[in-house]
């Protein structure tokens, strides 16, 4: 009896999800701090599943895949695909991000800087028509209020390099903070000095004026955190991590 309760258990903890286990950041000898680790983020909710593959659910295209798997590298935003925002407890100005990910049919997610400059994440596969809601975008401005609604179309890629669902996505982009006199007063805009998805150039020395989204009226400040959004659809990352601007 003793013997098939332990059996139970142990079958038990097998299938149930796995938040990935807690453990300082790890920083590379050129500065780059991985940002898959737990110990990196404000908090990291436990329905992160870590894995080792993941892909497009079978019977259902919107849905991923994946199961626990120990030694696993891969983050998986649960089994509904809908988890909180991480936030890293760090706060960055200008930075160097590296990020690889995958989505499921029509899921979105994204990367913001400093927690409120958006580089959209969306399922835009083969779309001939481009914006900052697109893939690679710089999302669009919005309002709440009384509904949830753009007020721009934000800043589209230069060319719509995404990958289709299930397959990775890999971004790498230059950030450079606005700046700021003495006072406080701003006196140059945030730029995205360059983003390259998946090989091709989608942003260069780009200028953003505010923040994107609703966050659009909030006052800016030189630093802020890294976000990756987890909360609007099934999202996977593979690889993710950031250093400060020409850190060698």
């Amino acid at each position: 009896m003793r013997r098939l309760a332990g059996c139970l258990l142990a079958a038990l903890a097998l299938a149930a999800p796995a938040a990935p286990a807690a453990q300082d950041a790890v920083k590379t000898a050129d500065g780059w701090t991985d940002l898959m680790t737990p110990g990196v983020w404000k908090k990291v909710d436990a329905g992160w599943i870590v894995t080792d593959r993941v892909a497009l659910d079978k019977e259902k295209a919107t849905k991923l895949a994946a199961e626990k798997a120990a030694g696993g590298t891969i983050w998986v935003n649960g089994d509904k695909g809908r988890l909180p925002d991480l936030y890293t407890t760090a706060e960055y100005g200008d930075c160097e991000l590296h990020v690889e990910f995958m989505l499921a049919k029509n899921s979105n997610s994204g990367v913001k800087f400093q927690g409120v400059y958006e580089i959209q994440f969306l399922d835009s596969f083969g779309k001939k028509e481009l914006s900052g809601d697109s893939m690679g975008g710089i999302y669009p401005r919005a309002e709440l209020a009384p509904s949830y609604k753009h007020i721009d179309k934000g800043i589209a890629p230069k060319v719509n390099a995404a990958k289709p669902a299930g397959e990775w996505n890999v971004l790498d982009a230059t950030w450079k903070a606005p700046r700021f006199d003495a006072a406080g007063k701003k006196t140059a805009n945030a730029v995205l000095v360059k983003a390259v998805l998946n090989g091709q150039v989608i942003h260069e020395n780009q200028d953003v004026p505010t923040p994107t989204g609703h966050n659009y009226t909030k006052a800016e400040t030189p630093k802020g955190p890294l976000m990756l959004q987890a909360d609007h659809g099934p999202v996977a990352f593979r690889a993710a991590r950031v250093r400060p601007a020409g850190a060698k």
